[in-house]
């Protein structure tokens, strides 16, 4: 089974051929076109079965004549749609075979190319001994006439290693492989200037002054100096890295190809054109080799991430922010929805809604049975992958079997040495679908918000107002909550107003008031009450007193302002202290300050005396000093 996904995925990684879509209302038909002379070599063509309405893929290849043993396959036929007996019609099918088309291809590439040859008619005297060195090497098929003078050594011995096989790419690339080994290490120094353009280049493609000095450049870049090079050249440096030529280890090669795009391209000495080959080499041997995926990704295209990402939120949205799903949304669908005035919204409502839009659609509507995501982006398919198929590239033993995951919505495996990917191929997205649903939400949105102008009315859009009214009116609510005025009530602050609330009562309270009638002492309270006063009775003195302040005034009383000096000291109290404390004891039973302190001794205030020994039973034993 082969279709022309397969086609125009070999066509691109080996030849750097895309598919190109030259007629705007006929969907069906695209060309490919020869890189070099910009000619067609390929018109594909895509149509429905009238009566099955399943999807028929034909194709036109300008490949030459068949050969007898290709003529006998089921699926070659004449050309259905290009003129010329060098055009070949190809049915994609059950019974298409894959290498069959690909080997078709690779011909219409090759005898694309302008070839030919130009003789000069002058009576210089042959070859001289100083151009030896510019002589071409024995084209596939022919032996030199003798030893090259002025040869190293080295280079003599790499020419012998060259095997005249069947001349076909995948012999080239092999010796390739073997000469590169073998000159790994080489260096020179016999610098070369001059114009050399062939696809796909080899040593064996060079002359022996190129071949110096290529070996020469490739010292010095090994080195990071880098200097102007014919990219036909540059891309033979390139080759050596993608093929483990000079390098120590997977991450070496690919840092070393980083380091060749930031001397060489990104700095102007190069051809910017290699770049995109370089990108996608990079990103093939990030995954082949099993590098981390996150690695990977920066060398893939970044229009196909951003595709993949913008896929894996659609079809997980129940976990996906609304403005995720919405950038997912505009990536999918280009800039009209971008630029929608509905889009931009203040407060950012338009993104809620097409999110939430997709959301309800997404979960609740079905297609012919499948949900809305498979309906219009279809399921990941396995198709070939070619790595390396557009560059010089030899494996001694087929790849391991290996499982990579780029991201959410594609993978790689290789079986057998033959390596798949699995993808979401846009050739079976239903544009048409989901762009019926982004135009009816946009309609509506701009009709509710009154924003930009009216969109007309789709009859074949309908079964999506549904979804959008039901968000609107959620939104609707919404508007109406945010609107109602709210109150908050903090409990954790209700003590602190209530302890604000004694204290104004308290304050506004007069005299009279707190003379009043005290409410009625419990039993419990009264009991408390008297067992407290018994106790002070006992002490003797006034409760106020703690202890030491009974002592010391029983010491001024008995003793006089020295035994009372003496108490004082004994209770690491200084005088005033202790006056202010008995004070302040005493004042709810006098009134008054009824002992004085002079800074070094106390006394009693006069006045007070008899009170205070009242107090302590009528004397104390002596009155003070």
């Amino acid at each position: 089974m082969m279709d022309l996904s397969e086609l125009t995925a070999y066509a691109e990684e080996k030849f750097h051929i895309r598919e190109q879509r030259k007629w705007v209302g006929f969907h069906g038909f695209s060309v490919m076109a020869h890189p070099a002379t910009g000619r067609w070599i390929a018109l594909l063509i895509r149509r429905r079965d009238p009566v099955s309405r399943a999807e028929v893929q034909l194709c036109d290849i300008k490949c030459g004549r068949l050969e007898p043993a290709e003529k006998a396959e089921p699926f070659l036929s004449r050309p259905f749609r290009m003129e010329g007996d060098r055009w070949v019609g190809v049915s994609f099918g059950e019974n298409t075979k894959p290498e069959v088309v690909f080997r078709l291809f690779d011909r219409a590439v090759y005898s694309g190319e302008k070839r030919g040859y130009t003789i000069v008619l002058d009576a210089t005297p042959a070859v001289q001994a100083a151009e030896l060195g510019a002589v071409a090497l024995p084209a596939a098929g022919e032996r030199g006439a003798g030893e090259i003078p002025d040869v190293p050594q080295k280079i003599r011995e790499m020419l012998r290693l060259y095997e005249y096989t069947d001349g076909s790419f995948a012999q080239k690339c092999r010796n390739f492989y073997r000469q590169g080994k073998f000159m790994e290490d080489y260096e020179d120094d016999a610098p070369w200037s001059g114009v050399f353009r062939r696809y796909f280049t080899t040593y064996h493609d060079l002359n022996i002054g190129q071949l110096r000095g290529y070996f020469t450049w490739r010292a010095r870049v090994r080195k990071g100096v880098f200097s102007p090079i014919p990219a036909s050249l540059a891309y033979l440096y390139v080759y050596e890295l993608i093929n483990g030529i000079g390098t120590d280890s997977p991450e070496d090669a690919l840092k070393k190809m980083r380091d060749f795009e930031t001397g060489f391209i990104d700095s102007g000495i190069g051809d910017p054109g290699m770049r995109g080959n370089l990108r996608r080499w990079e990103f093939e041997y990030a995954v082949t080799r099993g590098l981390p995926p996150e690695l990977a990704r920066q060398y893939a295209d970044p229009a196909v991430i951003k595709r993949d990402e913008a896929l894996a939120v659609l079809k997980n949205s129940k976990d996906a922010s609304d403005e995720d799903i919405f950038s997912a949304l505009c990536a999918l669908d280009g800039k009209r929805l971008a630029h929608s005035p509905a889009a931009s919204l203040r407060g950012g409502r338009g993104k809620r809604i097409f999110a939430a839009v997709w959301r309800a659609v997404a979960e609740e509507h079905r297609v012919s049975g499948n949900k809305f995501f498979t309906a219009c982006f279809g399921r990941r398919r396995l198709c070939r992958w070619y790595p390396f198929a557009n560059a010089v590239y030899w494996q001694e033993k087929p790849h391991p079997d290996a499982d990579y995951e780029l991201d959410a919505g594609r993978s790689y495996r290789c079986r057998g040495g033959e390596w798949r990917e699995s993808r979401y191929d846009d050739l079976f997205f239903d544009r048409k679908l989901f762009r019926s649903l982004l135009h009816e939400t946009d309609r509506l949105l701009r009709k509710y918000f009154k924003t930009g102008a009216a969109l007309r009315e789709d009859p074949d859009e309908a079964w999506a107002s549904p979804f959008v009214e039901r968000v609107l009116a959620e939104e609707r609510r919404r508007e109406s909550e945010a609107a109602r005025p709210k109150v908050t009530i903090d409990f954790s602050g209700l003590d602190r107003i209530r302890r604000d609330a004694l204290v104004t009562m308290d304050s506004l309270l007069t005299e009279e008031d707190t003379d009043g009638p005290a409410a009625p002492e419990t039993p419990a309270r009264a009991e408390e009450t008297r067992q407290a006063a018994t106790a002070d009775e006992e002490a003797g003195g006034p409760p106020a007193l703690d202890e030491t302040l009974r002592r010391i005034l029983l010491d001024l009383i008995n003793g006089g302002p020295k035994a009372a000096g003496a108490a004082i000291k004994a209770s690491h109290m200084m005088p005033s202290v202790a006056a202010d404390a008995v004070n302040e004891a005493l004042f709810d039973a006098i009134g008054d300050n009824a002992v004085e302190c002079d800074g070094e001794t106390l006394s009693f205030v006069e006045d007070y005396r008899e009170d205070i020994l009242k107090m302590f039973g009528g004397g104390a034993g002596g009155r003070g000093q």
